[in-house]
């Protein structure tokens, strides 16, 4: 039995819409995670781009569980300036506060992918809007409920 390998023009992409209100935060991108790399799909091939096209919408209404919007014991997001002593931080309360409050998704996708060429790829297929608004109309994608997948999906 041979394994088949696709190839670059056997690639089918679909569009998708996922609408994020009260999904839990992680469980949303490990689900996205999955079909940017087309893991989903009984032709995925590791070296190829086989994933689809995803749109999340609503993501400023994404659920965090336990005290990980709280101040002082919540969940913490790092990054360094470059300079010595420059690590600095932010609190996901400041950032769902924030004026792009879809960050959050995005780092949370963003570092269950892959990190090399590919990974970045992938990460070009994804589009993220606060809103319930998309310019994607034209694409026709299909909805994808992910609260019926799982009762853990949603909030409770």
């Amino acid at each position: 039995m041979k394994t088949h390998s696709l190839k670059q023009s056997e690639i089918n992409k679909e569009w998708l819409v996922i609408d994020a209100t009260d999904i839990v935060l992680g469980r949303l991108a490990t689900l996205v995670s999955h079909m940017l790399r087309g893991k989903h799909k009984p032709t995925y091939t590791p070296h190829m781009d086989c994933g689809d096209n995803i749109i999340i919408v609503n993501a400023d209404k994404v659920h965090l569980t336990g005290k990980k919007l709280d101040n002082r014991s919540g969940k913490v997001y790092y990054w360094h300036t470059g300079y010595m002593g420059g690590i600095k931080e932010t609190s996901a309360k400041r950032i769902m506060a924030g004026q792009f409050p879809e960050r959050i998704l995005e780092l949370a996708i963003k570092r269950m992918l892959t990190s090399g060429p590919l990974g970045r790829k992938h990460f070009r297929n994804l589009f993220i809007y606060k809103g319930s608004d998309h310019p994607h109309v034209a694409q026709q994608p299909r909805l994808i409920d992910i609260s019926a997948l799982n009762n853990k999906n949603s909030k409770r």
